[in-house]
C-alpha cells in the first residue's frame, strides 16, 4: 500500500512538472475524475463493500460455491459498467457543461475536456474488474498482491502515458495529453493484469456465467442499492465541489488553477489516508465479516475498535504534520517546471484545510463498512444523502459570503466528513452494544496532545531553518 501511495505521488509530481496548474491539466483532471468518480461508486465502492462480505459468507460455506458466485457478478459487472462506459463517452459533452460550466468561459477548455473523458471512460470497466479481484484475494486474505496492484496502473500509466504522449506521439499524431490519457486506460489493464496469477493459483478465475436468479448475485444487488444512493451522495459532494472550483475567479490565475490546486492537494493527502485508512479498512472488512458469519459479535466490536485506534494514532499526527509543513512539503514535492511558486501556495492552503478532515475521513473508510458486514448499507445511505445539504450550505457559505475561495471548499470537504464519522459512529455505538468508546476516546486524546506538541516543535524548527538556509529546495528537503 505504502508503495501504491507513492507511486501514486510521484505521478502527480510528474504531472506538476508537465503540465503545471492551468488550463491543460484542468481539462485532463475533469476528463479522469467522471470515470474515477464511476470507479469509486461502482467498483471499489458499492461493489466490494457488497461483493467481500457475501463472497465471505458463501466461501465460509463451500469455495465451488463462492468460485460460482464471483462467475456471476464477473458477467453483471461487464453488463452493467460495460453500458455506463458507452453511455459515459456519448453523454462526455453533457457531463462536462454540467460538472465545469466555468470551462466554456475559456476557449477550447470544455472541449479538451470531453475529447479526454472519451478516451479515459474504458479505465472504469478494467478498474471494476480489478476491484472484484482485490475483493476476492482479500476474502482469501491475500492482501499483498492486490495492494500491490495500484502501483502497476500508476507506472503503468506513467509510463505508457509518457511513451504515447513525448516519445512516439508526434510520429503518431498523438499529442501530450492524449498520450496520458490513453496511459491511463493502459495503467487500468495493468492493475487488473497483475492480480490474474494470484486468483488463479487461488482457484478462481473470471468465468462469464450470468443467471439474474442466483440467491448471491441478487444480495449483492440489494445491499449495492443503498450503497450506491451512499456512494453517489459523495459522488455528488465532489461534484457540486467541482462546479464550484470552475468558476473561481483567482485574483492572479483568473479561471484556471483552483480546480488543480485541490487535486494537487487531494492527491497529496491521499498519500496518509490510503496507508491509514484505506489499507486499515481493507483488512478489517473480511475480518469483521467472518465474525459476524460465525455470530461472534464481541470480536466484531474489538477488531472494529482495534482499527479505529490505530487510525486515530496514524492520523492525528499526519493531519497536523501536513498542517504545520504542508507549504514546505508542495514545494519540496511539486514545485518544479510549470509548477511554480504561486502554485505551491495555494496548494497548499488546500492542503492545511483538506487535512482538518484526514481523521474523520480515513475513519469513514473503516466504519462504513462495518454496516455493511451487518447487511446494513441502509444507515450509511442516508448519513451520505444527508451530507449532500451539509456540503453545499458549507460550500456556497465558505466561498461566497466568507470569501475562502477553493480553500473553503477542502474545508467544506473536512467538515461533512469529520461529521459523517461522528453520526455514523454514535449509530454504531449505540445498534451493537458499544464499541470500547471510552478507550478509544483516551486514545485519540493522548494522541492529539502529542500530536499538537510535535507541531509546535515542527513549527520553530521550520522558523529557525526558513531563517538560516532561506525559502531553498534543500532548506525545504531538511524541514521535511
Amino acid at each position: 500500500m505504502a508503495l501504491s501511495r507513492i507511486s501514486g505521488l510521484v505521478r502527480e509530481v510528474l504531472m506538476a512538472g508537465l503540465f503545471g496548474a492551468g488550463m491543460a491539466y484542468d481539462a485532463f483532471l475533469l476528463g479522469f475524475r467522471v470515470p474515477n468518480l464511476a470507479r469509486d461508486l461502482f467498483a471499489e465502492g458499492a461493489l466490494s463493500s457488497a461483493f467481500v462480505p457475501t463472497f465471505t459468507a458463501y466461501l465460509a460455506r463451500s469455495r465451488r460455491e463462492a468460485a460460482e458466485l464471483a462467475n456471476q457478478v464477473t458477467a453483471a459487472v461487464f453488463l452493467v459498467i460495460g453500458v455506463v462506459c458507452l453511455a459515459g463517452i456519448f453523454l462526455s459533452p453533457a457531463i462536462v457543461s454540467v460538472m465545469a460550466p466555468g470551462f466554456s468561459e475559456v476557449p477550447g477548455k470544455s472541449e479538451l475536456a470531453v475529447h479526454l473523458m472519451r478516451i479515459m471512460f474504458p479505465f472504469l470497466l478494467l478498474v471494476a474488474l480489478a476491484a472484484q479481484a482485490m475483493g476476492i484475494l482479500n476474502s482469501c486474505n491475500q492482501f499483498g498482491v492486490p495492494a500491490l496492484s495500484s502501483t502497476f496502473f500508476n507506472l503503468g500509466s506513467v509510463a505508457f502515458g509518457l511513451a504515447l504522449g513525448f516519445w512516439w506521439g508526434p510520429s503518431l499524431g498523438i499529442s501530450q495529453l492524449e498520450g496520458m490519457a490513453y496511459g491511463v486506460v493502459i495503467g487500468g489493464a495493468l492493475q487488473l493484469a497483475w492480480q490474474l496469477p494470484a486468483l488463479w493459483r487461488a482457484g478462481f478465475a473470471f468465468k462469464l456465467r450470468f443467471d439474474w436468479s442466483h440467491p448471491g448475485l441478487r444480495h449483492i444487488v440489494r445491499l449495492m442499492g443503498p450503497a450506491i444512493l451512499g456512494g453517489a451522495a459523495v459522488q455528488v459532494n465532489i461534484v457540486v465541489n467541482t462546479i464550484f472550483a470552475s468558476q473561481i475567479v483567482d485574483p492572479v490565475r483568473g479561471m484556471d488553477g483552483p480546480t488543480s490546486w485541490l487535486n494537487y492537494a487531494f492527491r497529496f493527502m491521499q498519500l496518509p489516508l490510503g496507508l491509514f485508512g484505506v489499507s486499515i479498512a481493507a483488512a478489517t472488512l473480511p475480518s469483521i465479516s467472518r465474525s459476524i458469519a460465525s455470530g461472534d459479535m464481541e470480536e466484531y466490536r474489538t477488531t472494529l475498535a482495534r482499527s479505529l485506534g490505530m487510525v486515530f494514532l496514524l492520523t492525528i499526527p499526519s493531519s497536523v504534520g501536513l498542517m504545520v509543513l504542508g507549504e514546505t512539503m508542495i514545494g519540496a514535492v511539486y514545485q518544479s517546471g510549470r509548477f511554480e511558486v504561486y502554485d505551491t501556495r495555494q496548494t497548499a492552503l488546500a492542503l492545511s484545510y483538506y487535512a482538518i478532515g484526514l481523521s474523520g475521513y480515513a475513519a469513514l473508510k473503516v466504519l462504513a463498512p462495518a454496516f455493511y458486514a451487518l447487511g446494513d448499507a441502509r444507515t450509511p445511505m442516508m448519513v451520505s444523502v444527508l451530507s449532500i445539504g451539509m456540503n453545499l450550505g458549507l460550500a456556497t457559505m465558505l466561498v461566497y459570503v466568507w470569501g475562502m475561495g477553493h480553500a473553503g471548499l477542502a474545508l467544506s470537504t473536512s467538515l461533512v466528513a469529520v461529521s459523517g464519522f461522528a453520526v455514523l459512529f454514535a449509530i454504531l455505538h449505540r445498534r451493537i452494544g458499544g464499541i470500547h468508546g471510552w478507550h478509544l476516546l483516551g486514545g485519540f486524546s493522548r494522541t492529539l496532545v502529542a500530536a499538537t506538541m510535535m507541531g509546535v516543535a515542527a513549527a520553530g524548527i521550520h522558523a529557525g531553518l526558513v531563517s538560516f538556509l532561506g525559502i531553498s529546495k534543500l532548506g525545504r528537503l531538511l524541514d521535511v
